[in-house]
């Protein structure tokens, strides 16, 4: 009984002295789990728009609203011919119904009524041929020359995108996450350690704007991602 219990009285102390040794090593490594270091990494790309919208308004004006009609038939069909011509398809092109002002009937407004009958209505382009709108849109000369005057006011702004976003997605997100690393692995030399595991990684929101004000169908694509890494000595 007594040669049992000193047995097991060594085997636990063993074991103590076992575990007092791992302790601290167990520790360390544990200690050096908790070192890491926080990094974003940058990826930006130039393309091209590829698609456009690009709304033609136009107004009609006169004292006889059957005469003003027949002159938006006439300019439709004008500024209609001037962009298949110019390459645009019959399905890419929208005509909205005219919407009219009769300068008489209003109450409150300007003095200038010469004319009673104001119309006004769009013509829209949207297409994927961003090229061809951008000639015709260098060529709006030949339908003033015509007697058509296009509007130029915000309702008349040309919108680009880029709608071909999850073509290049990976490749950003790869160069971004490469450029991520890279800039831990200086903080990992410049601090004598060692780059260890990703702890974690996160993918920012893709962005997509204008490159600048005079090229709107230049967009300039953004991602950012945020990747810590364990430190190792």
């Amino acid at each position: 009984m007594d040669k049992s219990r000193t047995g097991l009285g060594l085997a636990i102390m063993a074991g103590l002295i076992v575990l007092g040794v791992m302790l601290p090593v167990t520790a360390s490594k544990l200690k050096s789990y908790d070192r890491t270091v926080n990094v974003k990494g940058l990826c930006e790309k130039e393309v091209k728009a590829d698609k456009a919208i690009w709304p033609l308004v136009f107004k009609a004006v006169g004292n006889d609203l059957a005469t003003v009609y027949s002159q938006m038939e006439s300019n439709c069909a004008v500024i209609k011919e001037f962009l298949v011509k110019g390459g645009i398809s019959e399905n890419e092109i929208s005509v909205s119904a005219p919407a009219i002002s009769d300068k008489f009937a209003q109450e409150y407004g300007s003095n200038d009524r010469t004319f009673r009958y104001v119309a006004k209505t769009t013509v829209t382009v949207c297409t994927k041929d961003v090229d061809k709108v951008l000639a015709l849109m260098s060529d709006q000369m030949s339908l003033v020359r015509k007697g058509i005057t296009l509007e130029s006011d915000w309702d008349a702004r040309t919108e680009f995108s880029y709608e071909s976003l999850n073509d290049i997605k990976p490749e950003m997100i790869e160069e971004a996450t490469r450029n991520a690393r890279e800039v831990a692995q200086k903080f990992a030399q410049d601090s004598e350690s060692k780059l260890g595991k990703i702890k974690q990684a996160s993918q920012g929101t893709f962005s997509i704007e204008d490159r600048d004000s005079n090229t709107p169908y230049i967009k300039k694509v953004r991602v950012v991602t945020s990747v810590v890494y364990y430190l190792k000595k």
